[in-house]
């Protein structure tokens, strides 16, 4: 596949397997013939508007058939796809418009409207008006593989995101790298769970097209709720799964309260994990269940200028007994991982050093940032070896004896405590030690006047009891106090239901230093006291109130998500209400209306008709391909 464009390799599938089906959807299914097809039509309408060879052209445009033709359409034209994610805020999309001056939009017309006005640049809907083509098929530009593909943005230390600049090439040679590794080919079922403004999202959609795959599309409702995402997986018989550590700790959750009722077992060969630091116990209650056969569990780093994925680990179960490490590998065959002191000289194998990248996978660097662009791509010689381009990180690793990389976290995640420079992940690591801790992240809050300090927040585990959650504070100030010298310690610790996460799957430490800022919710009545006589809504708000720890309860037709809850928080939500009412809701009984009113109606029809057994479904089409 290498030396060709995306589009190219894709027509040769086309050509291969017309009829089978490439996109599966909310909205519907396209054969490889139907995309193809209108994907060269819109290519053709991007033309006459003005696209060629090099135009940056946003895509606009929600989960579904048609955000996968308009990544499709926009390289067929010749242009690079700038994603404009429609659920950002509109100063968000205003901000990568103004950063990226798209003369042209692909969208949607529900996508399109939220756009900011006065754009100044013309919407191309990615189906013409009437549903037709509205335009003959164009044949795709001819570019060479050196050519732009698209443009992800990224968040920047000023505070404004800066856009990445990734070939053709650069994607292409990813799989080719990376083939004896994975085996990819037509058989493959891969889901695009992530939001196509995160660079996972190009190994979910060309993972699947550029090697005669199904992609499948899920739906937004479904990321949010572990238990719905587990029955697509099963549905649609998925067989290669993409998540952040943080997304897989609420899915493997879900796996494990499923496990004793699942009608029928996975077909998943492959998991992949990047984004994230990958913390092996996160994944000792699944390798449990499944084992570490089938399927593979396989940790990858990388990062959005060196093309997705640079390194790859297969996590086993011997791994569990060296808890807390993090295993990220040795670089894909086409790549070179450097490990570099402060000053640019290699450090010896044990020692922590700053990753540099090298090889096929770096990219041509940021859109209109040439200083940046110059501190971060940098071309010297390492090693003695002759002079390459080198992407620097600012990630942090070492290399074992046996000539693996551990990964170690940020090195600008330091913070200065009193004078003191911390790495928070040192923190957490001794908080994670007590045995009722599954998650910990350390953040600083400055209580003004410089009185900085630690704040500790902790997920505790499902079976921990209320007693034990009142105590953990103090247990974790005890276990500190035995492990951590002073200026380590955190002053305060907040038990969590769940760490929020970033539209990406990341931790966000920005919300959580916004929640220091705010007392601990009050405590909440139980489910079963006096609110009981006020009807099911106001057990199921007491439910809510209990486990989102707010100073108030949400309103009933205000969405749970909107006001903070978590995967993990709805889940937790979904049990307490299971357990006050003696049912077995999933949540897949709200069809996405996740709000206290909603969840009290589900309650309310199971009770009355607690013999009819409903459980989640898909489509006719996905039943008939088990």
């Amino acid at each position: 596949m290498n030396g060709r464009c995306l589009h190219e390799i894709f027509a040769d599938r086309e050509r291969e397997v017309p009829e089978r089906t490439a996109v599966t959807a909310p909205d519907g299914e396209l054969t490889y013939a139907e995309l193809g097809a209108r994907a060269r039509a819109l290519a053709a309408r991007l033309t006459e508007a003005g696209v060629s060879p090099g135009t940056l052209v946003g895509l606009c445009a929600h989960r579904g058939t048609e955000l996968v033709v308009g990544v499709l359409g926009i390289l067929m034209a010749g242009g690079a796809y700038v994603p404009l994610d429609p659920d950002y805020p509109p100063a968000r999309l205003g901000h990568l418009l103004d950063d990226t001056k798209v003369p042209v939009v692909a969208a949607t017309d529900r996508a399109a409207r939220a756009l900011p006005d006065g754009t100044g640049a013309e919407i191309v809907p990615i189906t013409a008006p009437g549903g037709g083509h509205g335009a003959p098929e164009t044949t795709p530009a001819a570019l060479g593989d050196d050519s732009l593909a698209y443009v992800i943005h990224t968040s920047g230390s000023t505070g404004q995101p800066k856009g990445v600049l990734v070939e053709h090439r650069n994607v292409v040679r990813l799989f080719t790298s990376s083939a004896e590794v994975f085996g990819f080919g037509p058989q493959d079922v891969w889901t695009l769970f992530h939001s196509v403004s995160f660079d996972f999202s190009v190994w979910e959609i060309w993972g699947a097209l550029l090697h005669g795959g199904r992609l499948v599309v899920v739906p937004q409702e479904t990321t949010r709720i572990p238990a719905d995402l587990l029955a697509l997986l099963a549905a649609e018989r998925v067989t290669v799964l993409s998540q952040t550590p943080s997304a897989f700790r609420q899915l493997a959750a879900a796996d494990e309260a499923a496990a004793a009722r699942r009608d029928e077992d996975l077909a998943l060969r492959l998991v992949v994990f990047g984004g994230e630091r990958l913390d092996v116990r996160e994944v000792a209650g699944w390798l449990d269940r499944h084992g570490d056969e089938r399927p593979r569990l396989v940790n990858m780093y990388g990062i959005t200028e060196t093309c997705v994925h640079v390194t790859h680990r297969e996590i086993r179960t011997a791994d569990l007994r060296e808890p807390g490490h993090s295993p990220i590998g040795v670089p894909l065959p086409d790549l070179d991982v450097w490990l570099l002191d402060a000053e640019g000289c290699p450090v010896p194998d044990g020692k922590p050093g700053e990753i540099w990248v090298s090889g096929a996978g770096v990219t041509r660097g940021y859109l209109n940032r040439p200083e940046l662009t110059a501190e971060r791509f940098v071309t010297c010689s390492l090693g003695g070896a002759p002079a390459v381009r080198c992407y620097r990180s600012g990630d942090l690793a070492v290399r074992t004896a046996e000539g693996e990389l551990r990964y170690l976290g940020r090195n600008d995640d330091q913070l200065k405590v009193r004078g003191y420079r911390i790495e928070p992940h040192e923190v957490e690591e001794c908080l994670l030690g007590h045995p009722a801790v599954t998650a910990a992240v350390v953040v600083d809050h400055d209580h003004g006047d410089g009185d900085v300090r630690l704040a500790a927040f902790v997920v505790p585990g499902s079976e921990t009891g209320a007693a034990d959650r009142d105590a953990l504070p103090e247990r974790l100030a005890e276990l500190a106090a035995t492990v951590l010298p002073r200026h380590l310690r955190p002053a305060e610790y907040r038990v969590a239901d769940a760490i929020p996460l970033t539209p990406q799957g990341k931790t966000d430490r920005a919300a959580l230093r916004r929640l220091l800022e705010h007392p601990p919710g009050e405590a909440r009545p139980s489910a079963g006291g006096p609110q009981e006589a006020e009807g099911t809504r106001a057990v199921v708000s007491a439910v809510v109130g209990e486990v989102l720890g707010n100073a108030r309860t949400p309103g009933p037709d205000t969405d749970l998500f909107e006001v903070g809850a978590t995967s993990l928080a709805f889940v937790r939500i979904i049990a307490g209400v299971n357990e006050h009412f003696g049912l077995e809701l999933t949540g897949s009984e709200l069809d996405g209306e996740a709000t206290i009113a909603r969840i009290a109606a589900s309650v309310e029809e199971r009770v009355a008709h607690r013999a009819d057994g409903r459980t989640t479904t898909h489509d006719t089409t996905a039943k008939e391909r088990k």
